[in-house]
């Protein structure tokens, strides 16, 4: 039923059958009928509806039709609405935040890769739609990376970007990748550095001055070998007895890996100071998070070795400056050091977990054998030699020199 308004012409009340009212215009358009739905009664008043209608009239005075024009003007905001939440779905910090929940968060680097992006990515870029992200962009994010003198770490980030774009054009935000095309920040020789017994000692007196959990950690680094990442977060169910157990989750190559400790190795583990928490990290501050800031930790460590090596020097003596190393030349120095010490090839490669060399290819399907006791002996033997060497007397080993 439709009840004509006596103070407005063409302006109706539709009642429907299910009693639901509301406010139409009727008028005609290019010799046509047209009909124009004003909005619900009584949510629309028959005031609100008399000002609609004026309005509508007054348009087709003018030639419009306003049941086009309003149709015109819904769809124009809506797709402003839409742009307006795709910018906000699309800027770098939601795509990045998504990244890392549904990709970065599975893998065993979820947090470092999370880390990066939120210390080198979010601050340039995170208000950025990503498909506005170009490859000048990138080049220069990196560059400036590299001129803070860390080109090592900008070929990282680089990777980093790289599965990041690559991941968004998977799933259809952008079309291609702006990582792709530009040139890696840095070449990255094969490092050989290894620690000379001098430089042993001064880092193991180093790392007793700058203290836990630091200190305690990289000694634990050379005196197992292992990797800074799958040590620093190492908990209380991994150890039994004199055993450390890497789950495959959380080691490098997806592998068990078993780590026999040294009584000095396990000593170490006790002294540090334990902060009670719920996923037993041993290595920790919080007792809710693996020990974190390595670059800090590892700043402290250099300082405190060069201090120990000028005061080394006789008084008149230049200054000298200590040639650098990173944490993973401890790795290197622990397996050069095994190596002097007559311990089979393989026996090393198990040591360190590696599926490489001597346990690679065919070798390494039908050799399973753990040799949990040789790499026990073999981590007891350095330990032995890392006490030698430390003390200060004469080590009864081959000097710890990088293979030729």
């Amino acid at each position: 039923m439709e009840v004509p308004d006596a103070a407005m012409p063409g302006l109706y009340l539709i009642v429907q059958h299910t009693g639901a009212k509301s406010w139409a215009l009727r008028y005609r358009h290019g010799g046509k009928p047209r009909k124009m739905t004003l909005g619900p009664y009584p949510a629309f008043s028959l005031a609100s509806a008399r000002d609609e209608a004026a309005k509508a009239l007054r348009m087709l005075e003018t030639g419009t039709d306003p049941a086009e024009e309003r149709k015109v003007k819904a769809a124009t905001e809506i797709e402003a609405k839409r742009a307006a939440e795709s910018d906000v779905r699309d800027k770098v910090s939601n795509v990045a935040a998504d990244f890392i929940k549904r990709h970065a968060s599975r893998n065993r680097t979820g947090d470092e890769v999370a880390a990066i992006l939120r210390r080198e990515v979010l601050p340039l870029w995170g208000d950025r739609r990503v498909q506005e992200i170009t490859r000048r962009d990138v080049i220069e994010l990196l560059d400036a990376v590299v001129d803070r003198g860390h080109p090592i770490a900008a070929n990282r980030l680089r990777a980093h970007l790289s599965v990041f774009f690559k991941w968004c054009r998977g799933r259809d935000i952008i079309k291609e990748s702006p990582v792709e095309g530009t040139p890696k920040p840095a070449n990255e020789n094969p490092r050989d550095r290894v620690l000379t017994d001098a430089e042993i000692r001064r880092f193991w007196q180093a790392c007793e001055k700058i203290g836990p959990p630091f200190g305690l950690l990289y000694r634990f680094l050379l005196l197992t070998g292992q990797r800074l990442r799958e040590a620093a977060e190492m908990t209380d169910s991994e150890v039994s007895g004199n055993e450390w157990t890497i789950p495959a989750r959380r080691a490098k190559n997806g592998q068990e890996h078993l780590v026999p400790l040294s009584e000095i190795a396990k000593s170490t583990l006790e002294k540090m100071p334990r902060v009670v928490g719920r996923k037993g990290f041993i290595f920790s501050t919080t007792g809710a998070s693996a020990v974190s800031g390595y670059s800090r930790g590892k700043e402290r460590l250099d300082k405190a070795m060069q201090e120990l090596a000028s005061q080394e020097l006789p008084e008149d003596s230049a200054p000298t400056t200590m040639a650098p190393f990173t944490i993973h030349d401890l790795r290197r120095t622990a397996a050069t050091g095994m190596a002097s010490l007559r311990i089979a090839p393989h026996v090393v490669e198990s040591v360190l977990n590696h599926r490489s060399g001597t346990r690679r290819g065919v070798a390494g399907i039908y050799n399973r054998a753990d040799y949990a006791a040789e790499k026990r002996e073999a981590l007891e033997a350095w330990a032995r030699a890392l006490d030698t060497i430390t003390a200060g007397t004469p080590a009864k080993v081959v000097q710890l020199r990088a293979p030729r």
